[in-house]
């Protein structure tokens, strides 16, 4: 097994390469913690990495399940994320079940997925994303318990984004997020995400959905003062980075069916500069 210091090196390359918006809010943090980010970022990216590849099974996600009880049990394998990971997981004492929950959520996209209903969708976001925030206020640090509804509510809040920004690549891989209920409501048909119809019904939809990820964002806007002071401005820029995607997706007036709505990099270093000098 290689040692930490270089696990925690690996852990730091594949967060500066992968982590696109998150790491941008890395950098604020203080060594300890933006190497604990890392280390979690580094487990976060395998897990999702196995159902997103092509030929993904459910024979993988399980033998990454072993491996990860395994390793929580004193025996890590080769894989040189383990020592990093592992070593956050003590330091921060953040509950096992998090990492299981992650590995539920991204087991459940392998298969041509469509949600019903909201509260079916709340679901899907809380362990694929909550669970992630959950995490992260642990290496953050806090000591309110209120912290940790508001921790569910801004992953909730993260995930609908991301889901918005990616109707029409998730809809051609058989994904489909939006709820059908709300499909049924605004009369839009999955043929039609697939087919990248941008109709004045989906508009309605996106507006919809739209204001209800601005909700997430507004009802979990206190946490950043619930965190340790030396990790708000990340937790701040991060939020940003993520509000501001959505307001993307707003004022492109939901034109996600063409193209990928996305923040520039000279956008999300002007956050980060915010953040750093306390303009928050």
């Amino acid at each position: 097994m290689i040692s930490a210091a270089d696990s925690y090196a690996y852990c730091r390359d594949v967060a500066k390469r992968r982590a696109r918006n998150f790491y941008y809010s890395f950098i604020l943090l203080p060594e300890a913690r933006k190497n604990a980010m890392c280390a979690m970022y580094a487990f976060m990216r395998y897990c999702d990495d196995l159902s997103d590849e092509p030929g993904a099974t459910r024979a993988a996600i399980e033998k990454w399940r072993e491996a990860l009880h395994a390793a929580l049990a004193g025996n890590p394998g080769t894989e040189p994320l383990w020592p990093a990971f592992l070593d956050t997981v003590s330091r921060y004492r953040i509950p096992f079940d998090y990492f299981d929950q992650m590995i539920e959520g991204v087991e459940s996209d392998l298969e041509p997925r469509r949600i019903s209903t909201f509260e079916e969708l709340y679901q899907y976001c809380y362990r694929v994303a909550s669970v992630v925030g959950l995490t992260t206020i642990h290496i953050f640090g806090f000591s309110a318990p209120q912290a940790l509804p508001l921790a569910e509510k801004c992953g909730i809040a993260f995930q609908l984004t991301n889901i918005l920004r990616d109707v029409r690549e998730d809809a051609a891989l058989g994904r489909i997020y939006l709820p059908g209920e709300d499909l049924e409501r605004y009369g839009v048909s999955e043929d039609d995400l697939r087919a990248g119809r941008r109709t004045e019904r989906f508009g309605r939809l996106m507006e919809f959905e739209v204001e209800r990820a601005r909700r997430y964002y507004r009802e979990s806007a206190p946490l950043v003062e619930m965190i340790d002071k030396e990790a708000r401005a990340s937790l701040w820029a991060l939020i940003a980075i993520y509000s501001s995607l959505l307001e993307h997706v707003a004022e492109s007036h939901y034109d996600v069916l063409s193209r990928r709505i996305s923040l520039s990099g000279a956008e999300k270093t002007l956050i980060v500069l915010r953040a750093a000098l306390g303009w928050i």
